[in-house]
């Protein structure tokens, strides 16, 4: 079966494909959705805390990650498993083509490359599925990532950027890393209608690390917190409590589990961070239920249907106080 990858690469793979390999976290997040029994295994394996998230099949080893930062894995632990396709999901450039061929060619495994932004995404389950005897599943999913992209979008066209909230991405042990404008790391939040602080200061770019004297200037509408040890920490913070966000109880904690709604891994997960932002920003706009559709995201995507307990639990600092 011929298929073109996201970077326009002419591929031919096994259909279907059996015994794939994920390159990096966020290719193991789409597999596991969509077919997990033809997933080899997790570039990082969901932790204790995270598995009783994830439904039947999440309990696969260790692979290692070909892409990104620590990238560990090899073409020996490739061959051995006897893969018949290896996907990647993320940036589509040339350097990652240049992986992705190189590794190809050493192999002779075929090579797909996905795009990992979050409107490319019910593309990537459109071709994915057929590849791996999944059509129905593939288009399921990809028909929940369109609907409730299209719906916010549609809600938010018609609000200016001044009603939109001044957003701060709180990241880290200290809250003092954040994402620059267009960065995939605060696209869910942009995508939302959410103002990107840094990014409207400092331009576009990749993740920064910021000082507390930026971001008392900043001083936003909103902050998203990443950390839950920092989030029980800010309140209590001298310098983090001069700001409004904090003082007033719109700092949150972006839903932890099985993986953070917000930011990593840059994969589906995402989706369902729109949705709760979109909310959180303009509850007079938007008609979500919040806590049905996470049941319905996590019955599709991580074939786990949730408890009215791990759902008070995902949710308990999600929302303005």
């Amino acid at each position: 079966m011929a298929v073109r990858d996201a970077a326009g690469r002419s591929v031919t793979v096994a259909a279907p494909s059996r015994r794939v390999f994920p390159a990096g976290p966020p290719a193991g997040m789409v597999l596991y959705s969509i077919a997990p029994q033809a997933m080899l295994g997790w570039s990082t394996p969901p932790g204790p805390k995270a598995l009783p998230f994830l439904g039947p099949g999440a309990d696969l080893p260790a692979l290692g990650r070909l892409t990104g930062r620590g990238g560990e894995a090899n073409v020996e632990t490739v061959l051995r498993l006897k893969t018949d396709l290896i996907v990647d999901l993320g940036m589509t450039s040339g350097t990652y083509v240049s992986l992705a061929e190189r590794v190809q060619q050493a192999t002779g495994i075929p090579y797909l490359l996905l795009d990992g932004a979050l409107d490319a995404l019910p593309a990537t389950y459109r071709l994915l599925g057929p590849v791996l005897g999944a059509a129905e599943a593939g288009e399921a999913r990809a028909d929940f990532i369109a609907r409730h992209l299209a719906a916010i979008s549609d809600t938010l066209r018609d609000v200016p950027q001044d009603r939109r909230p001044r957003v701060y991405l709180a990241r880290g042990a200290r809250g003092l890393e954040s994402a620059r404008a267009g960065s995939i790391n605060v696209e869910a939040v942009e995508r939302a209608g959410g103002r990107n602080v840094v990014g409207e200061a400092m331009g576009p770019g990749a993740l920064v690390a910021v000082s507390m004297e930026q971001v008392l200037a900043f001083d936003p509408d909103v902050i998203i917190v990443l950390d839950p040890d920092f989030f029980a920490r800010m309140a209590a913070d001298p310098l983090w409590a001069q700001l409004r966000a904090v003082r007033t109880g719109r700092a949150v904690l972006a839903p932890q589990l099985p993986f953070p709604w917000v930011d990593y891994p840059p994969s589906v997960n995402r989706v369902m961070g729109v949705i709760w932002l979109a909310q959180l920003f303009f509850p007079d706009r938007f008609a979500f239920n919040v806590r049905v559709e996470a049941r319905e995201f996590y019955k599709l995507f991580y074939h786990r249907a949730l408890e009215e307990a791990e759902l008070d639990a995902l949710l308990a600092h999600a929302w303005f106080r």
